[in-house]
């Protein structure tokens, strides 16, 4: 696999991180949000990359980024 694979999890992680600070969202989307996230980042721990970025980019997309 590239390398580029391996690193677009964080790249996205901190795209919300930074979204997260200035959202305005309603406390369930941001729920939804942060559960997207939590999930994507333990998929990407364990290697499911595809999975982390499927769940990383329904975050970004529910974030508008």
């Amino acid at each position: 696999f590239p390398v580029t694979i391996f690193g677009h999890c964080p790249m996205d992680m901190k795209k919300i991180d930074a979204a997260m600070k200035t959202a305005m969202l309603d406390d369930a989307k941001k729920k939804k949000v942060m559960e997207l996230y939590e999930k994507g980042k333990a998929e990407h721990e364990a290697g499911n990359h595809k999975a982390s970025e499927d769940d990383l980019a329904e975050a970004m997309k529910l974030l508008g980024i």
